[in-house]
This record gives C-alpha cells, sequence and structure tokens, in this order.
C-alpha cells in the first residue's frame, strides 16, 4: 500500500554554530556575569546546549551605567540619519546570517524550523529596517517638531519568540535615541546573545546595547534600577502587574505586552476550508506559545458539527516532532515546567465536564511534547475557557447571534486580540468595532508586520508596540 508520509527532512544543527559557552554583552563586549551560571536546553532532547554566565544586581548596575553613559555621551546626541545606519546595518546581518539564526533558535525554543525560518527571523531583522527608516524623521511622526528620547530603556522579553522580541524592543528604541539593557528570558537565551555578536560586529557605539541573562530577580533589579527611564516588558499576567505596583510614582514610562485568551469567530457564512486553516494557525503556531493565540474559537451553531468535523480531520495531519524537520508543524513544548502547567490545566477541562479530543499523532519518547488537543462542550466558566494555557489546546464554544458572539468574546479579563471569519465586510466592521482587543484580524489570524502597531487591552496589558505609533512609548512626549 502506498503511503504519502513525509521522509525526514532534518535541517543541519552544525548550521547554529552552537558553542559550548555564551557570556554577557556589556559596555560592547563579551563578559562573564557574577551571577550563577544557567544550562539551556534543548526542549527536544533535554540535553544541555551551552552554559550562559548570568548577571548580579551588581552586573545589572555596570550595565545601566554603560547605557546611560553611551546615551549621554554618543547615542543620544547622534543624528538620526547616523543612528540609521547603524540600524539598518544590524538589519542586513541579521538577514544575512538567517539560516544559522534560525537553527539556533529551533534548537534553543524548540519551535518549528519551518517557523523560525520563514517568520521569526526574516521579521526581526524587517523591524531593524523599518525602524532604521524611522531615525531621522521623527519630526514627521506626529510627536511635536523636535521629539526627544527618554534615555536609558530596560527591557525584559519572554521565551516564546526570543530573537524576535529583542528585534521588537530594541530597534524602535534604537531608532528614538535610547539606549538598552536587555534580559532575555533564562530559557532562551542565546540568539540574543548572537544578536550581541552582530550587534559588535555592526560597531554600535559601547554601551548602546547590552544584553544580560538571568532569571526574574535580575529582570526585577533591571526594571527598579534608578537610572533606567523607560521600561518594556512582554511577559505573564502577573509579573506585569508586580511591575506596574513597583514603577508606580516613580516617572518612568512604561509599556506592558501580557497575555491573551483570544477569541476566533466563525460565522455561517465564512468558508470553512479557510477559516480551518486559520483555526489551526491560530492556536497551533508555535505550539500555542502566542499571547494572542486564538485559544478560544466561537463557531455560530448551525455549522458547529460541520467544523468540528473538519478541524479535527485537519489537526489529525499535524506532525508533531524534531523542530529541525523542515515537515514538522508542531515543534516542542519550550519546558517541562510550562508542560506541567499544560497538563494541569487540560486536567481542569477534562474534570469540569469539557469533551476532549486529541490527535492521533505519534509523540516522540524524549523531550517535552504535547499532542494537539481541541475541548468542546465547552463553557464560559470553565478553566480552559478563562485561563491562558500557552500550549496547542483549543477551547470551542458555541453562538447563535453576532451579539452573543460579542458579549462571549469580550467576557475575558484580557484583551490582546480576536479573529472573525465571515464572507460580510459590514459584519466585519460591525464586530471589529465592538471587540474590546487591540489587535482585530478580518479572515486571517497572526498576521503581524512592524508597520503596524500591536497591543493590548485590560489585563493583556498597555501601550503599543510597531508602527508610527510605537514610537511614541521610547519618545519624551
Amino acid at each position: 500500500m502506498i503511503t504519502w508520509d513525509y521522509a525526514p527532512a532534518p535541517e543541519s544543527r552544525d548550521i547554529a554554530n552552537l558553542k559550548p559557552s555564551y557570556r554577557m554583552f556589556v559596555d560592547g563586549k563579551f563578559v562573564e556575569g557574577t551571577g550563577e551560571p544557567l544550562k539551556s536546553i534543548n526542549p527536544a532532547t533535554e540535553e544541555v546546549l551551552a552554559e550562559v554566565s548570568t548577571a548580579s544586581p551588581a552586573d545589572v548596575d555596570t550595565a545601566v551605567k554603560a547605557a546611560r553613559r553611551a546615551y549621554d555621551k554618543v547615542w543620544g546626541r547622534m543624528p538620526g540619519v547616523e543612528r540609521a545606519k547603524y540600524i539598518f546595518r544590524i538589519a542586513r546581518m541579521i538577514a544575512e546570517r538567517g539560516r544559522e539564526l534560525a537553527v539556533l533558535e529551533s534548537l534553543d525554543n524548540g519551535k518549528p524550523i519551518k517557523e523560525s525560518r520563514d517568520t521569526d527571523i526574516p521579521t526581526a531583522s524587517a523591524h531593524f529596517f523599518y525602524h532604521a527608516g524611522w531615525a531621522d524623521k521623527l519630526e514627521y511622526a506626529g510627536y511635536g517638531p523636535s521629539p526627544q528620547p527618554l534615555g536609558v530603556a530596560g527591557q525584559v522579553i519572554p521565551w516564546n519568540f526570543p530573537l524576535l522580541m529583542a528585534a521588537w524592543k530594541i530597534a524602535p528604541a534604537l531608532a528614538c535615541g535610547n539606549t538598552v539593557v536587555l534580559k532575555p528570558a533564562e530559557t532562551t537565551p542565546l540568539t540574543a546573545l548572537v544578536l550581541a555578536e552582530i550587534i559588535q560586529q555592526a560597531d554600535l557605539p559601547p554601551g548602546v546595547v547590552n544584553i544580560i541573562p538571568g532569571a526574574g530577580g535580575i529582570g526585577a533589579e533591571l526594571v527598579n534600577h534608578p537610572q533606567v527611564d523607560k521600561v518594556a516588558f512582554t511577559g505573564s499576567t502577573e509579573v506585569g502587574k508586580l511591575i506596574q505596583g513597583s514603577l508606580a510614582g516613580t516617572g518612568k514610562k512604561l509599556t506592558l505586552e501580557l497575555g491573551g485568551k483570544a477569541a476566533n469567530i466563525v460565522f455561517d457564512d465564512a468558508p470553512l476550508d479557510q477559516a480551518v486553516e486559520g483555526i489551526v494557525n491560530g492556536i497551533f503556531f508555535n505550539q500555542g506559545h502566542v499571547c494572542c493565540a486564538g485559544s478560544r474559537l466561537l463557531v455560530q451553531e448551525s455549522i458547529a458539527d460541520e467544523l468540528l468535523e473538519k478541524l479535527h480531520t485537519r489537526v489529525s495531519t499535524l506532525r508533531v516532532g524534531d523542530p529541525l524537520d523542515k515537515n514538522t508543524d508542531v515543534g516542542a513544548i519550550n519546558s517541562g515546567e510550562q508542560l506541567a502547567k499544560i497538563r494541569e490545566l487540560t486536567q481542569a477541562g477534562d474534570d469540569e465536564g469539557a469533551s476532549r479530543w486529541t490527535s492521533p499523532c505519534p509523540l516522540p519518547e524524549k523531550g517535552f511534547f504535547f499532542a494537539p488537543t481541541v475541548f468542546s462542550n465547552v463553557s464560559q466558566a470553565m478553566r480552559i475557557a478563562r485561563e491562558e494555557i500557552f500550549g496547542p489546546v483549543l477551547s470551542v464554544l458555541t453562538f447563535r447571534t453576532p451579539e452573543e458572539a460579542v458579549a462571549k468574546a469580550n467576557n475575558t479579563p484580557y484583551g490582546l486580540s480576536a479573529g472573525i471569519w465571515t464572507e460580510k465586510g459590514s459584519r466585519i466592521l460591525h464586530m471589529a468595532n465592538r471587540m474590546r482587543a487591540g489587535v482585530v484580524w478580518a479572515n486571517t489570524f497572526n498576521r503581524f508586520d512592524p508597520t503596524a502597531p500591536f497591543g493590548g487591552y485590560q489585563e493583556s496589558g498597555f501601550g503599543r508596540e510597531g508602527g508610527r505609533a510605537g514610537l511614541e512609548a521610547y519618545l519624551d512626549v
């Protein structure tokens, strides 16, 4: 019998140029941190990839002071047209080393190589290209005739998009004339430290960008440092609340991009096959490790059975396995801790009476893997409908009218994103105006562009990143 299974097509891990150890980057040099070293783990194999030196509170102070000197003496005074040259150079070098960065990202994070290769790395480069274009045009951005930078930006990023989040944060800060101290996530520091190599090779003045790995305590030291003027954080809502509380009354500018529980709404006139692809992309992209993942599917009652059947068929074809295999659709969960959280919440779905369907796909024997899972017969009171699972788990609810869809979609403390599937443009506009979400996609999902602002409401944070609107967070306006 003929089968149409894809033969393995692994990318070579040698391309990543993996080193046995990495050091933090401060004041233009790679130096040993005085914190406790950490070991970066490959979540697909549970092997140690490299040892990474980490910062201590004293190292945080050194990095912030280096950033302050660079701001006062060099970068803050530099004309925008000159800053742009450096930022363009970084963008080009990221693109030139794209394959290396993609393989390293998949090794360190667990995401499929086709996602890191085709989405993460190109978009990271695009953020530097886009913001380089703004560096000498800030007076035309709508924030006054002579907008000024803030000073030193302390930035803390998560593990789900390590290099992309670094670019997302660093590029606008540099374009606006600020200097940066960035703390990458403790489980995924490697591509940020290779970005530091690129920054060094681009001859960026010492101290303009500093990258200091460490755990959450180092992030707290950074955001609370008295010489940090601006804080940008992407991560959990719980940590975001702590940061907001600690900075209250300090005068520091703050942007928070936090959790989400997005609704993906499918009406009875939607093109179902196209909608199914959007649903799959909305929740199973990057193993569901996406703040704006479409983790709540709201389906009009009249088409629920048909759509669910199509969805089960499509999800059962997803290939789970080696992140370096170009045929893999769903890679490894980033850590054992995150896998345990996903298992806890899916067990809660079982206990509360939802109907679980799990893809019959085989899972690797080693590593942190979780099969794509769909819950139906979900009520709004269940934990799986309320809490952010941050994994490949979809909760399906139904609705009868647009008003009911809006009410259910907005019945969440979050407000980061939403999706609408219908052939009627008037319905799209009607729904989008009523959705309490920072980003609303129409007949698509998870589309990102550096020219478009991104951010949320309520417990999904505040402030916008990307586009002209995102410049405001790094300007004294």
